[in-house]
């Protein structure tokens, strides 16, 4: 035995110490400066052992922008740096998880952004610039279209991509971009009423992240992909898509009992069984997946029935566009969509 009185054989059950606890840590002395980040789209905080990323523009449905993915890729990597943090969690404040893409921005022909220039400003991640290149009358650049929507991409898959476990917890809606989001998180818990889908399959969309097939397998993500219908949580559950569904009252419960057992574990466990199980998912062929989806995502927002929802966005506004899009569907403003038949 070590002559080491306090050696970790010495305390029951050490193990499960986190990496900067007891005498033996590599990060005994070192204090941690944390920095003071204010960011556009979402807010992050430390809870004990849970990094949480909440999307904080509820009164746009936390509709994804240029700042979204950006952030969020940083604040994943602020948790996966932090010894602290066992497990992070994403969500969405307000009525529900996010409602995809601010695509009013393009849709009703604006493209100006808010707050003046910012880093985005000059670069193909710059509104105005991605709006010039969805005019249906000017020449489309499918590369500057392309370097946008997989930037937005690798914003979200850090998700899959952290070392750490990464948790989504959806509620309300989680539809279009707002599924590129959650799709690439290691854990789904929501809602049973959440709604889940991509509508724009209908028109002027193709899920940029290609995550579906490596979810759901094809025949189901077949079935959603080539109808625009979406499923309730607890449906997703049923289908493989979420690992828990629960009455829309008890979510935060249920998720926060899910997230302290993630988080009891130590660390290095978490991150070798996360990488061991992403190497089978990875070698699916998940990063091809998402470079012919964003290929085809740009086209279908610039055919001939893709410039016509978007002149008619123009005309008489994004909702009533999707409203003669969807109503045909049945599912327009359905607060729960209508589940797909087996």
């Amino acid at each position: 035995m070590s002559d080491n009185a306090d050696h970790a054989g010495a305390r029951p059950a050490a193990w499960y110490e986190g990496l900067t606890e007891g005498p033996d840590s590599l990060f005994a002395d070192r204090e941690r400066a944390e920095p003071e980040i204010e960011y556009r789209t979402l807010t992050y905080e430390v809870d004990g052992r849970i990094a949480r990323i909440t999307f904080n523009r509820p009164e746009r449905g936390n509709a994804i922008t240029s700042d979204t993915p950006v952030e969020l890729a940083a604040a994943v990597e602020r948790a996966d740096l932090d010894p602290r943090v066992h497990v992070i969690v994403v969500s969405g404040r307000g009525k529900g998880f996010c409602g995809g893409y601010d695509l009013s921005i393009f849709a009703e022909g604006g493209g100006l952004a808010m707050d003046g220039p910012d880093e985005a400003t000059g670069t193909v991640l710059d509104p105005v610039v991605q709006a010039r290149n969805h005019n249906p009358w000017g020449t489309w650049d499918p590369v500057v279209d392309y370097q946008m929507m997989s930037r937005f991409n690798r914003g979200f898959s850090s998700l899959l991509h952290a070392n750490k476990p990464t948790v989504a917890k959806l509620h309300g809606f989680a539809v279009a971009g707002g599924t590129d989001i959650a799709l690439y998180a290691d854990q789904i818990i929501c809602a049973d009423d959440t709604k889940i889908g991509y509508p724009p399959t209908r028109v002027w969309g193709i899920p940029a992240a290609g995550m579906w097939a490596h979810r759901l397998g094809d025949q189901r993500a077949k079935r959603l992909l080539l109808t625009g219908d979406c499923l309730t949580g607890k449906q997703a559950v049923e289908w493989g898509l979420a690992v828990e569904s629960c009455p829309a009252e008890e979510l935060d419960e249920r998720t926060e009992a899910l997230l302290a057992r993630i988080a009891r574990m130590p660390i290095n466990q978490l991150v070798m069984a996360k990488l061991a199980l992403n190497s089978a998912l990875l070698a699916q062929g998940v990063a091809n997946s998402g470079m012919i989806s964003t290929v085809f995502d740009g086209v279908s927002r610039h055919s001939r029935e893709g410039y016509a929802f978007q002149l008619r966005s123009a005309t008489v506004g994004f909702r009533e566009a999707v409203r003669e899009r969807d109503e045909p569907y049945g599912d327009w403003k359905r607060e729960s969509p209508r589940p797909p038949t087996p």
